[in-house]
């Protein structure tokens, strides 16, 4: 390791633009002749479009164009769709509902886009929008997944008889009952995963520009997979051919998941930009993001846990409601299905499980993959089980939680996952020795002299990230293949660009990627640049969600790499009069091991491209291209001890102690990936503490702005006690197992087991807000 490469904490490069305001996002671009753009959303949760009257808007100072739905489908602009194939146990196909990306007969969620109006500022796009004229016919609306397949709940779509989507399962139910049979003790619980919004810093944006002269069409959106977006908005929404159609994501402030999707908005940004003539730049304000961006989580589930005499367990069965929301978002079919219940069997040894999962439509916002997406739900479920059996059976719940780990690697789940490799005890021996686990009782003994409550409680996680490989996804389901590509180019003076098909949008790639060149090469970090983000500039890549950036991002430059270092080494060789195998690369220069003899890395790429004196038959130029396909997923884990006191009068509670031990495999650079750790640890402190989206029976979003959606601020949060103990993962050339969404993942049920621990009550809903907590507190002095 070097003072800049593989393992170094080296600064991010990138936030020097960001900290000083030079960042350019997507409400930055300019292009010459730029309009703006509002929407006219639905103010009802379900209704039918009567009347559209556009000529009061249209008239309107600065207007240029009021466009509807119907205008939008007679030029043939596809319906939105889900991108992963979910079918029910009976073999029939999920129920896609149509989602128009402007409601022309029907709107079914509040915020629904019905009408875009165009004007010369977004000030009097928005006065327009307000002049648009629409009558509905208000339906009756509901909200809530467990009544939402009740016989008379209103039918939000067609295609879906009781709005259920699929009925879907895992994992074998016959051998599943038998365990349950013989089983010496039964844990059964009634959990729900609270609904959360994202709340990216950046709102999304999108400016869509049709150039007549050329016939081509340019988008820029704040995306984390820009050419995904393109595939997808020519190929399925017929906005454009893919080959005139540029799809541009520059700096993205957060995405969290939420940015992965293609919304109605760059594709009606597009096609509005070709029927006005003029380009068009849409900017969301923050209750729009409130309103319309995909929310996460929303699942009600019953989980039953079998164990035996000596407290093994013997089987677990699940039954899970999704709420999806009014529409099927890009992936989230897969949400609630393959990337949730094929982690219920967590870090724990299980012989049989059997899950099912009925995915189902209500008048709210799209429900898609956040931060975690399905794995935090699975831990929640996993983790509260866990801690409840040890409670039940009067057992220390970290032993209870040892004496059921797998030990033995690989280690095939029932529920598809196989586990390539992992040390469980000790990501809890790290735990249980930085929160002095063992003097909890005299620290509680302290609290209770103050009058407050203290309380333990701790999380085992594990997650799957780097989903693959290509073709067990395609099996499963999915859309489109999840390899990464990357291309590596050397130029005539030794500096180096680095085009990747990840996008960055917070974690770091700037820095991370160039230490991997760092490292093999030994040119200065500056030196190197990396390109993302441009279709035009990139060749076709998938992205950034599911911590894939490491794993498999990082994985296709390192293949690039192999292939410059090969070509590079033979020049060397050719130059020095040396035997190919004799050279190593070192210091930023090409050397005859052994020797002092060695040509600068500079020196070599000058030759690469004069061309005068090369191996024979070898082609000038210094550049390569890579496409790795993972062949399996990878699996971080960790355990979560968090530590609270809870004051009984008012409910309020504070996070005394938390403590974060992962297992990350191989770690590129330790200040970004704690960084990551902090990140994910404050949003899932934040789902179990504040964070809740509420609707009323009426589909009316209640909490629509910060003033009512709560976020976690500095003083919500402890300073974290962060470390890891590293197992390499077996299936990539870097042993990298991803980091992004841990801390989200394993933090909310460390937090409210903590808290059920301090007030003796089992029973708290997420958010654990002063008032939820004190009226539980309450109910338990009651009995």
């Amino acid at each position: 390791m070097g003072i800049e490469g593989v393992g170094a904490r080296v600064a991010r490069k990138e936030d020097k633009r960001f900290i000083t305001g030079a960042g350019r996002y997507v409400d930055d671009m300019v292009v010459p002749g730029m309009k703006h753009a509002a929407f006219v959303r639905s103010p009802h949760a379900h209704a039918q479009i009567k009347k559209i009257d556009v000529k009061k808007a249209q008239a309107m100072p600065g207007v240029i164009g009021v466009l509807t739905g119907k205008e939008l489908k007679a030029d043939g602009i596809g319906n939105l769709i889900c991108g992963w194939m979910i079918h029910s146990k009976d073999g029939s196909p999920m129920k896609m509902g149509a989602w128009s990306p402007l409601a022309f007969d029907r709107v079914r969620y509040v915020g629904d886009a019905v009408v875009i109006v165009v004007a010369e500022t977004k000030g009097q796009a928005r006065d327009a929008a307000e002049a648009v004229e629409i009558t509905y016919k208000e339906l009756k609306a509901v909200v809530d997944a467990s009544k939402a397949m009740d016989k008379g709940a209103p039918q939000i779509h067609p295609e879906a008889d009781n709005n259920l989507i699929f009925d879907w399962d895992i994992g074998n139910a016959d051998e599943t009952a038998a365990a349950f049979k013989k089983a010496a003790h039964v844990v059964k619980m009634d959990i729900i995963n609270n609904r959360l919004v994202p709340n990216a810093m950046e709102p999304r944006a999108a400016l869509g520009h049709y150039d007549k002269a050329e016939d081509h069409y340019t988008c820029w959106t704040t995306s984390q997979n820009p050419h995904v977006a393109r595939l997808v908005m020519s190929a399925f929404y017929n906005v454009a051919p893919e080959n005139k159609l540029r799809v541009i994501a520059p700096d993205v402030g957060g995405g969290f998941g939420s940015k992965i999707y293609i919304y109605p908005e760059e594709i009606v940004c597009l096609w509005a930009s070709k029927k006005t003539g003029v380009p068009v730049k849409w900017v969301a304000d923050r209750t729009e993001s409130f309103l319309t961006d995909a929310h996460g989580r929303d699942h009600h589930t019953h989980a039953e846990m079998a164990f035996d005499s000596d407290h093994k367990i013997l089987g677990l069965k699940v039954e899970t409601k999704a709420n999806l929301g009014a529409y099927m978002s890009l992936f989230s079919s897969a949400t609630p299905t393959y990337l949730y219940a094929t982690l219920l069997s967590g870090q724990y040894n299980i012989p049989a499980i059997h899950a099912n999962v009925k995915a189902i439509y209500t008048n709210t916002a799209p429900v898609d993959a956040y931060r975690g997406a399905g794995r935090p739900e699975a831990t929640f479920v996993m983790e509260r089980m866990m801690e409840t059996a040890a409670r039940q059976f009067g057992v220390s719940p970290a032993e209870l939680r040892r004496k059921n780990f797998i030990t033995s690697f690989p280690h095939q789940t029932p529920v598809i996952m196989c586990y390539d490799a992992g040390d469980y005890a000790a990501s809890l021996d790290a735990a249980m020795k930085a929160s002095d686990y063992a003097g909890f009782a005299k620290r509680k003994a302290a609290a209770a002299k103050k009058g407050l409550l203290r309380g333990i409680g701790m999380s085992c996680y594990i997650e799957a990230c780097g989903i693959a490989p290509s073709a067990a996804v395609g099996s499963l389901g999915a859309g489109v293949g999840l390899w990464e590509s990357a291309e590596v180019r050397v130029n005539a003076v030794g500096t180096i660009e680095v085009l990747t098909g990840s996008h960055s949008h917070g974690q770091g790639h700037e820095t991370t990627f160039a230490q991997l060149v760092n490292e093999r090469f030994g040119v200065p970090l500056d030196s190197v640049s990396i390109v993302h983000g441009d279709t035009d500039k990139v060749q076709m890549g998938m992205g950034t969600y599911g911590s894939r950036s490491g794993a498999v991002g990082m994985s296709a430059i390192v293949k690039a790499l192999d292939k410059v270092e090969a070509k590079a080494k033979k020049i060397a060789a050719h130059l020095l009069e040396a035997d190919e195998g004799d050279i190593v690369i070192e210091n930023g220069a090409l050397k005859v091991a052994g020797t002092d003899k060695n040509v600068p890395w500079f020196q070599m790429a000058l030759a690469a491209y004069t061309a005068h004196n090369l191996p024979g038959g070898m082609e000038p130029g210094l550049k390569e291209t890579a496409f790795y396909d993972p062949s399996n997923f990878t699996f971080p884990a960790g355990c979560y001890i968090c530590e609270v006191e809870v004051d009984p009068e008012t409910g309020m509670t504070e996070i005394i102690q938390f403590v974060a031990a992962d297992d990350f495999g191989n770690i590129i650079n330790p200040m970004i990936v704690e960084g990551q750790v902090h990140g994910g640890l404050a949003q899932g402190i934040g789902q179990a503490l504040l964070e809740g989206a509420h609707y009323d029976n009426g589909g009316q979003l209640l909490t629509a702005s910060y003033m009512d959606y709560t976020m976690p601020r500095a003083g919500d949060l402890p300073s974290f006690k962060v470390s890891t103990s590293n197992t390499p993962c077996p299936g990539n050339p870097l042993g990298i197992k991803g980091c992004g969404e841990a801390g989200a993942i394993g933090s909310p049920p460390a937090v409210i087991n903590a808290i059920t621990d301090a007030i003796g009550s089992n029973d708290l809903a997420m958010p654990a807000s002063p008032s939820t907590v004190w009226a539980a507190i309450r109910a338990t002095t009651k009995h």
